[in-house]
């Protein structure tokens, strides 16, 4: 119990600071709402109607800092995250959220999932196998393509498989403009086939860390006692590699995958820009090209939520399977 109240109150007290560095970042930015407004309105509306109109969307740069932090603070607890002032002008930005939501955790969820059960899977056998051929080739391999930038990555999809192939796969949206959103078994079709291009590149790009990092920790498992004894008790090595390594070297990847869902919600920013996939994360890029006050705070603070809920169940899965984590508590 002590273990699990030390980590709530961590949990809220990064929580609040990150809700605090949330609202002053935007405030700190070149450029305000009230210019990205006039420029979006071509000069038409005088000073006091595009104040007025700002006002009513709830952004009130004459109004005291610390009222509109209390107001802040209050408004992002309550789910009333304000009218979004950019490109999206007047829409209300829970809605925005919801309508991009599905698509990120569609896509980059998956993605992360598929990445880190291959990676997993790919380095448990090449550490068990080590120095054999798959240890000597695959690691390496995926590690390279996981230096490699996400965009790059996407835009060399985008020629090989749309443009070199003559458009074989689509290279941008989340679906075919002239179909109807519904549960049609042509509508499935198509997301999953939009879906194809981003989704390879964030897993190509994504597995490779977790295939080294898998893999020394099984080394470094297989030289402990317990692994020893199990050999000398004379269990079979399939039972050894995943009951005995495998289990336990998977702990310490725990946190990196409590973040890495976390970061899902933020989706792979680049990776929806270059594709053109109506996510959060190109959600996020417009918001901050419009300074959209009220859409880039309710973006972050989804962000630093997402993050911090997956770690703290990390802590408690972690804490769960191995009592060693919950006597260092």
């Amino acid at each position: 119990m002590r273990y699990l109240i030390r980590r709530l109150g961590f949990f809220v007290l990064t929580l609040w600071a990150a809700l605090t560095i949330n609202f002053f970042i935007p405030r700190f930015m070149p450029g305000s709402p009230l210019q990205a407004l006039r420029d979006r309105t071509h000069n038409k509306l005088s000073p006091a109607a595009l104040q007025e109109m700002l006002t009513s969307f709830g952004y009130k740069p004459h109004e005291n800092i610390w009222l509109q932090y209390l107001d802040y603070l209050r408004n992002m607890v309550t789910g009333n995250w304000g009218i979004s002032i950019g490109a999206t002008l007047g829409a209300p930005v829970a809605t925005l959220v919801r309508q991009a939501l599905p698509w990120t955790l569609g896509l980059v969820g998956v993605a992360t999932v598929v990445a880190f059960v291959l990676g997993s899977v790919v380095g448990i056998v090449a550490g068990w196998r080590r120095g054999g051929t798959l240890d000597a080739v695959l690691p390496s391999t995926f590690v390279v393509t996981s230096a490699l930038p996400y965009f790059w990555v996407g835009l060399l999809m985008i020629l090989v498989f749309s443009v070199w192939t003559g458009g074989a796969l689509p290279s941008d949206f989340n679906y075919d403009s002239d179909l109807q959103p519904g549960f049609t078994s042509e509508f499935v079709q198509s997301v999953l086939v939009h879906a194809v291009l981003p989704a390879v590149t964030i897993v190509v790009t994504a597995v490779g860390g977790w295939v080294l990092t898998m893999r020394n920790n099984m080394i470094t498992t297989l030289a402990e006692d317990y692994v020893r004894m199990g050999r000398a008790k004379g269990l079979s090595n399939r039972r050894i590699m995943y009951q005995y390594a495998a289990r336990n070297a998977l702990l310490p990847n725990l946190s990196g995958f409590a973040m890495s869902l976390g970061f899902v919600i933020s989706g792979a920013i680049l990776v929806e820009y270059v594709f053109n996939y109506p996510g959060l994360g190109y959600m996020l890029y417009n918001a901050v090209q419009n300074s959209d006050y009220p859409l880039m705070q309710a973006l972050f603070m989804l962000f630093t939520v997402a993050v911090l809920v997956s770690v703290l169940l990390c802590d408690f899965a972690t804490a769960w399977l191995d009592p060693r984590a919950r006597a260092k508590g």
